[in-house]
Order: C-alpha cells, then structure tokens, then sequence
C-alpha cells in the first residue's frame, strides 16, 4: 500500500516551480532514504535568514594576523663547505647534519643547498634553521632504509608510533623552515617506496611484502591503548614515511620548493602552530601522495600553491579513531587561497582522519580543474572516526571539471556506519562556486540519526551535470541562487 506522508510529500513537490520540481526530482531519484526520518530539505529557500553571518570570514584577518613566518638571521652556511658534494651519488647525510648543527649553534640561519644534486637520508631540523634549496639545486633522498632508522616518534594515517624517520623532519622545534627554488626529489617509484602499498598500479607484484600486516597490527595497538614507545614499527614492517614533517612545532614556513617523487604524505605537519606554505609545487602521482596535510595544527595558511598528486592535494586531519580522540586536538584555523589543483582525489579534503575534529576552514581564490580530479570539497567520515566538522566556508572558487561531485559529504566512507562515534558535519557555506563540468553538483549523506545540517549554497553555478545528486539524511540545505545545467533551483 502507498505512504500516505510519502504521496504527499510528492504532491507537494510536484506544485513547486517548475525549475525546482526539476531539480528536487534529481535528488530523489533512486535516494528513498532521503526521506526516512530525516527532513533532508530542512529550509531549502531563498529565505536568506538560513544564511551564516556575513561576518563570518571577518575571523580570516584574526587569524592572518596570528601566522607570522619565522624570521631567520643572516648567517648562511653552505653544505659544500661542510664535505656535500652535489654529484647525484656522493653522500651527503654527514656534511648536511653538520650543517644544520652548526647553523643551530651559531644561533640559527640558512642552511644553503647550492646548484647540484646531493643524495641524503633524512635531514632533521633544529630550531632557528632554515634549509634553503637554492634554484638549480636538488636534494635527493636515498633508498637505502637503513639510513632512515632508528625509529622516531611520528604519524601514520593518524596513529602515532615510531617508525622510519620523515625524509625532512622536525621534534619539538621552534622557528623552521624549507625554503628556495630548488627540489625535494623523494626518490619513490614503482620500484621503491610505492610498491609497499600493495598495489599493482604502483609496482607492487603478488608474492611480494606489503603495508597491510603492519598496518593492522598498529590499529590494534592503539585501539588497545598501548604506549606510543611501544609501537615499534620499521625494518620489514613496509609503512611508508611522510616527506616533510614537522612533529609538535611552533612557527614553520614552507615556501617555494618543488617536490617530486615522495613517498607517502608531502608537507605533513602535525600538532603545530603557526604554519605557512606558499609558493610550493607539487608534482608527484604515487599512493597515497597527498600535497598539504595539517593534521590536528592550529592557524595554518597555504597560499599560492600548486598541487597535482596522487591522492588528496589539501587534506586536513586530526588523527584517527582511539588516538584522534585521545589526543583530543582538532585542525583549525586553516585558510587557503590563490592555490591551483590538478589531479588529485580532492581539491581540499576534510578527512577521513578526523576523530578530533576541523572547525574554521577557509578557501578562496582557488582554481580546479581536471578530468582526474575526483571532487573541489570533499568531507569524508564514519561512526568508527566521528569527529566535529564544523565552520567550513568556500567561496570564489572556479572549477573547471571534477569526474564525481563538486562538493561531496560522505558518512558512509570506507567501514560505514559500523562504529560508536556518530560524526557530525554542520555549517558549511559554499558561495560563489562555478564549476564547467562534472557528474553531479552534490553528494550529502549523513545518517538517520546523525544528519548532515546547515549546509548553504549561495550565488553557485554548476554546468555540464551528467547526473542526478544524492541527498541523505541532511537537514537545513539551503539553496540561494543557484543555477543546474542552466536552471534555477533555488
């Protein structure tokens, strides 16, 4: 027998303008869930009062005026004169250690890489120390994974343990810096570092050794709560370190370089204050090669940036599961502008480590565009990682083709709602979004008993939709002034 609530929800729809009846149709279709329990068109209008404060981005100079890069005195010390020769095959780890400790000695400076290619195993800051790669210069990371050990506390997908060093890396420094023209060549290819993904489109052949035991192994440990100290992972254990981290640090700038080739996560820092990356480059398409991933830092600023990569280009994140939530610290205070994404799973992503949560998030000024690039915003999460998302405004942004949503807000993300930590996602504003092409405009859902709300979408235009947007479970969407395919639904 018909719903009766149902055929009159219909009805009700079917008496709208046409424009809008057109486009509620596309939501519905083949999203019945939509409707069960959960008022997933909320105040879906042009009732103007259901949009954030136009204030909203008046916290953008509060925080600007927070991020100051690190100044550096004008002591330069050039790692030729140290013993580095830049011949591509000479080791070079020596002289750059004795370098940064002598820089460090001295008070701080510049450590200069000059025109060459100089091969290292990982470089390890101290504070006041800027390394400096000049143009024409190449830092290229060794192979051997030796040089990489022993062990140092770090980050893996938002769990904390000890594992292989960060090609570049940081421990509870102040004042630090990569800066220069020149490149960060991690070295990975099919044959090295990607294939311990375990895929065969990244060189990894069945039969050989791979992530997955180790990383199952860890997710055990911190679910059981075992010390950090004791999570001792490294030789034969296949997890792959980030290139640039910089662990529980205040005042880090990162600007100008190039980075090619890394081996996992690129610019990574994690419980920091006080970030800035601009002018950075990044080109590099293996597993897992997100561009820019703050992950539980407070006011970061990522500016001027170009990102074509593997997976996420900006992905922001708070750790995962146990340990997010342990640690308690969410990423926040975040602006980024004038930035171009290419290939990528997201322009700029929240997630999926985000147990302990994101709140004020700003992007403007950006361009996206590519047929391998999947979605311009993208929040993904579950009941297993929770978290409060919250305070994420898009706006001026100019997307020329994405292969799946524009803007996508998924619970369901890889275990589904399988755990005790309902996530929520609220007040996201995006406003003055163009896109020329892509699958569908939106992909929101939530749960029944967790909706997805208040979210705004304001002066949008989306052209060139092949397909029909999903909304679930979300309450208080609201459209103003915004244009499918050429008609105004709302």
């Amino acid at each position: 027998m018909p719903d009766p609530n149902r055929t009159k929800l219909i009805q009700s729809l079917h008496d709208r303008h046409q424009t809008r009846r057109s486009f509620i149709k596309n939501f519905t279709v083949g999203t019945a869930a939509a409707f069960a329990g959960t008022a997933f068109w909320g105040g879906c209008s042009t009732d103007r009062m259901a949009v954030a404060p136009r204030d909203s981005w008046e916290l953008v100079p509060e925080i600007l005026a927070r991020i100051q890069a690190p100044a550096f005195p004008q002591r330069d010390f050039f790692i030729t004169n140290f013993g580095a020769v830049g011949d591509g095959s000479s080791d070079a780890s020596e002289a750059i250690a004795l370098a940064v400790e002598a820089c460090s000695a001295a008070g701080g400076g510049r450590v200069v890489v000059g025109e060459g290619v100089y091969l290292t195993g990982p470089i390890h800051l101290r504070s006041n120390v800027n390394l400096h790669v000049a143009k024409n210069a190449t830092l290229r990371f060794s192979r051997d994974t030796e040089q990489y050990l022993p062990a140092v506390f770090t980050r893996w997908e938002g769990m904390e343990m000890m594992n292989y060093s960060p090609l570049i890396y940081a421990f509870e420094r102040e004042n630090i810096a990569v800066t220069g023209a020149g490149t960060l060549d991690g070295n990975a290819d099919e044959r090295f570092w990607w294939p311990w993904k375990g895929q065969e489109e990244h060189g990894w052949v069945a039969g050989e050794p791979e992530q997955s035991d180790a990383r199952n192994r860890l997710q055990v440990m911190v679910e059981a709560g075992l010390p950090v100290k004791e999570r001792l992972f490294g030789d034969g254990d296949y997890l792959r370190p980030s290139f640039v981290q910089p662990y529980r640090c205040r005042n880090i700038l990162v600007e100008g370089v190039t980075i090619v080739n890394s081996p996992m996560w690129e610019i990574h820092p994690v419980l920091c204050t006080n970030v800035s990356v601009r002018g950075v480059r990044v080109e590099t398409h293996g597993p897992n090669n997100d561009g820019c991933n703050p992950e539980s830092c407070r006011d970061v600023l990522i500016e001027d940036c170009y990102f074509d990569t593997g997976d996420d280009c900006i992905a922001l994140k708070s750790g995962r599961n146990a340990d997010g939530r342990r640690l308690d610290t969410p990423v926040e205070n975040v602006i980024i502008q004038n930035c171009t994404m290419r290939d990528g799973h997201g322009g700029v992503v929240i997630g999926s480590e985000i147990s302990g949560g994101a709140r004020n998030v700003f992007v403007r000024n950006c361009r996206m565009s590519s047929p391998n690039l999947d979605r311009a915003l993208r929040i993904k999460t579950n009941s297993v990682r929770g978290g409060v998302v919250e305070h994420i405004y898009m706006r001026d942004i100019e997307v020329g083709e994405v292969s799946d949503a524009v803007v996508r807000v998924n619970f369901l993300y890889e275990e589904g709602d399988a755990g005790h930590f309902k996530p929520i996602v609220r007040d996201v504003e995006i406003r003055n979004v163009t896109c020329e092409k892509s699958e569908r405009a939106l992909y929101l859902r939530g749960y029944v008993d967790s909706p997805i709300t208040n979210v705004r979408l304001v002066d949008c235009r989306f052209e060139n939709v092949a397909d029909e947007s999903t909304i679930e479970h979300v309450q208080g969407l609201v459209l103003d002034h915004v244009f499918i395919n050429g008609e105004l639904v709302g």
